[in-house]
């Protein structure tokens, strides 16, 4: 699989058509360093069972993926997607991956004040940035609670 990160246009509006009821749970572990744990569950509706789609999610490393309560292989992560073969009409992932924190203005940031410190978080989620930081249908036009 090639690792691909942005997402087309076409790819877009092909997941927005297939997918609804989007919902996420997302558990941050952020008392390392260098990188976090992420835990997301995903739960969707798929309007078109048996299809396929894809989770956004940028990653040095993944721990485990489950699909509707089944593990499925670490090789489905390319390091920018999660893919989702034969989906049924009610779906919940869970995705538990090591995230990186960035320096760079996207993602999570986190920093050490050499004056106080303190160790300060925040994140960044422009369009196209939350994958950075959990599992997800990383898209405007694709609402979640």
């Amino acid at each position: 699989m090639t690792a691909k990160s942005n997402l087309t246009r076409d790819e877009a509006i092909a997941r927005e058509g297939l997918i609804e009821d989007v919902r996420y749970r997302i558990t941050l572990d952020l008392t390392e360093d260098k990188w976090f744990l992420s835990d997301t569950t995903v739960t969707f509706r798929s309007r078109d069972p048996g299809a396929q789609t894809f989770l956004d999610l940028s990653a040095p490393a993944i721990e485990s993926i489950e699909v509707n309560g089944n593990s499925i292989g670490l090789d489905a992560f390319d390091g920018n997607r999660i893919y989702l073969n034969n989906l049924e009409e009610q779906n919940e992932v869970r995705v538990r991956a090591s995230c990186a924190f960035y320096r760079t203005e996207v993602g999570m940031h986190r920093f050490t004040d050499p004056i106080d410190g303190n160790v300060y978080l925040h994140s960044d989620f422009e369009p196209f940035d939350a994958h950075r930081v959990y599992a997800c249908f990383d898209q405007p036009d694709v609402k979640a609670v």
